[in-house]
């Protein structure tokens, strides 16, 4: 490595004081897809001498089989290190780097230019000061390059460098460069940067990368090194109101209880005033303890202990923050929304929304909008696919500790994951808490769940089936209800035909809808469990994911899945209704188990098969049981003899 500093030599301790005092910038490049963002890093930790000798023999060689650059080394595959990076030449994951140089310390991160990555290129800027925004000369302002600096903006990126690529290949044309800078700040004057710098450059030549080129003379700026070294970045959470997300309760033995995290802003003192949230609870810090270290501070981007002077409870997901500026809580906000997958969003449908050190179960509301990126125009939309940005309106089943991000980019954003593949899906940032959410209180009722089901000398369930049209679902349940209700137990049927004619009798059949009418008989069947019913729900209900929502709603102790399993022939030679002849003719769009998906159940709490079992049998099965897990203890249940209940 030929970056050398003598006191590495002379003075170790004074090369690390010297260190350990330079400011900090965090960079990270985007742009269209091959517009040079990995050739550029690469240029600028080559022509900085911040490439070991060992690495730069590996590229050498590297470049002979999986180089884009002919007998020229191959700069980009110092940051594409996957092997499908180097196989397809496009960058796929985000790769960090830090270098370090007279003037500043630096993180540069590598995100990939493909639209199917973008999720990857927001997941890079996330904690960025500063974008280079990488424009091929040739081509100009494209989709990509607008969707990137929008998604910037969105993230609170406050600066943008422009490095117009590949300059050698228009012959450093001025005409041209001078249209892509005004193209582009036309473009973004309706985003939210604070300052634009636009640079005319050659990553796989190096002109303007750490030096001033002569092959563009008309050109007085300063080179892209240069003007990283010299940008003046404002700490603005360093300046706001402390916080620390708890992400671990630190209790070696019985003498010590920390909170460990990392500072998400501002600065926190031995002897300040905190307040933990959402308890409310109040104390002062007492000790600031880093390893085995005690310190009188600490500030953002630390990650430290800290202990009380009262014995308070609080655990992770929880929030120490100033006690003269506390964190909001709430559990319904509007915010932006970054959707990443290939499956589109669907509202109403249950995700895992996690924030610094919380997770909670939500979903979309409503789509107030989405942003179109080309002319920012708002277009109705009732769904977001993969790569649409919009505002939305958000519920979780539970209050967090929150602070808008427009305030706090570590405390306002959050993440959103499919319960089913635990994948990433999306991403977000919140605006502000919904004025419900802070004025809905839910109402402490004087008769409660537990006086209603005494009453009624019954342990309150759901059970919920689940099967194709015309697996039998409905018949079942009916013979359940009546046998339960025969006996004095209390009980309603919620079955898929009727609720349609009433409380979903504005719900389609598609897949969002589908989702929707589940959703509503969930929050039903939940009511009447709380009134003490036994409750039997029949509805094809398709997808897995709203089936486990409902199950978290009643909760599993009270719920019993049970999957009507008929096969698709089966259920076709019944067709009472002559749904399913309708559906072959395409005469009914979006049937289950014709052009519309199935999800069975993996684990139902029981499984009945239609082709060996009578409908009573059945039923009998399901009542033995309701009685095995102790739910029906009443001697009323116990079976008669010939198999009737």
């Amino acid at each position: 490595m030929a970056h050398h500093d003598p006191l590495i030599a002379s003075d170790i301790q004074a090369y690390l004081d010297a260190q350990g005092s330079k400011s900090f910038l965090r960079v990270f490049t985007c742009g269209s897809v091959d517009d040079g963002k990995s050739t550029l890093i690469g240029r600028l930790l080559y022509d900085s001498q911040l490439i070991y000798e060992d690495q730069m023999a590996a590229i050498e060689r590297d470049s002979k089989t999986s180089g884009t650059t002919g007998e020229a080394p191959d700069l980009a595959l110092l940051v594409d290190g996957l092997a499908a990076e180097r196989e397809q030449g496009i960058t796929i994951d985000v790769a960090y780097r830090f270098f370090s140089t007279d003037q500043r310390k630096f993180i540069i991160a590598d995100t990939p230019g493909h639209v199917q990555y973008t999720r990857n290129m927001a997941t890079g800027a996330s904690t960025a000061d500063v974008a280079i925004l990488l424009i091929d000369a040739r081509h100009g302002v494209v989709e990509q390059t607008r969707r990137h600096a929008f998604i910037a903006s969105l993230l609170g990126i406050p600066r943008v460098v422009v490095a117009v690529n590949k300059m050698d290949l228009v012959g450093f044309d001025q005409s041209t460069f001078n249209a892509i800078d005004v193209a582009f700040r036309d473009f973004a004057a309706r985003l939210e940067f604070d300052d634009i710098m636009t640079i005319p450059v050659s990553a796989l030549d190096g002109d303007n990368v750490t030096t001033r080129s002569d092959a563009a003379p008309w050109y007085k700026g300063p080179s892209l090194l240069g003007f990283l070294e010299q940008i003046e970045v404002d700490r603005q959470s360093l300046g706001a109101p402390f916080r620390l997300p708890v992400q671990w309760v630190n209790r070696p033995n019985l003498d010590f209880r920390g909170f460990s995290g990392t500072v998400a802003s501002g600065t926190v003192s031995k002897g300040d005033p905190v307040i933990a949230l959402p308890s409310g609870r109040r104390s002062t810090v007492k000790d600031i303890v880093l390893y085995k270290e005690s310190l009188e501070h600490a500030r953002q981007d630390q990650a430290v202990t800290i202990t009380l002077t009262d014995e308070i409870d609080i655990s992770r997901g929880d929030m120490i923050c100033s006690a003269s500026q506390p964190i909001e809580v709430a559990d319904q906000f509007q915010a932006k929304m970054i959707w990443m997958d290939d499956a589109q969003l669907f509202p109403g449908r249950q995700y895992i929304i996690r924030t610094t050190n919380n997770a909670a179960s939500g979903s979309v509301t409503a789509i107030k909008h989405r942003i179109d990126i080309e002319d920012f125009s708002e277009a109705a939309a009732k769904t977001l696919r993969l790569n649409e940005i919009g505002v939305v309106t958000l519920a979780l089943t539970k209050p967090i500790p929150f602070d808008p991000y427009s305030d706090n980019r570590s405390t306002g954003a959050f993440i959103v994951v499919d319960r089913q593949t635990n994948r990433t899906v999306g991403a977000g940032m919140i605006d502000f808490a919904l004025r419900r959410s802070r004025n809905i209180v839910r109402q402490d009722l004087v008769v409660n769940s537990s006086a209603r089901a005494a009453q009624k000398g019954q342990s309150p369930a759901v059970l919920w089936f689940t099967g194709l049209s015309g697996s039998g679902k409905s018949t079942i349940a009916n013979l359940v209800d009546e046998a339960l209700f025969e006996r004095g137990h209390h009980t309603y049927t919620l079955d898929g035909d009727n609720v349609r004619h009433g409380l979903n009798r504005d719900l389609g059949f598609t897949k969002a809808d589908r989702i929707e009418n589940i959703r509503r008989i969930g929050e039903v069947a939940n009511l009447m469990v709380d009134a003490g019913l036994i409750v039997m729900c029949s509805f094809i209900s398709p997808y897995r994911a709203e089936r486990q929502m409902v199950r978290d709603r009643v909760g599993s102790e009270r719920f019993f899945e049970i999957h009507v399993d008929t096969p698709l022939e089966v259920a076709e030679e019944r067709d009472v209704k002559g749904l399913y002849a309708k559906a072959r003719a395409g005469e009914i769009k979006n049937f289950t188990g014709i052009d519309s998906e199935y999800q069975p159940p993996e684990n139902p709490e029981l499984r009945i098969d239609t082709t060996k079992m009578t409908a009573q049998d059945a039923a009998d099965a399901i009542i033995a049981l309701l009685r095995d897990s102790g739910l029906l203890d009443d001697p009323r249940l116990i079976m008669q003899d010939g198999g009737g209940i």
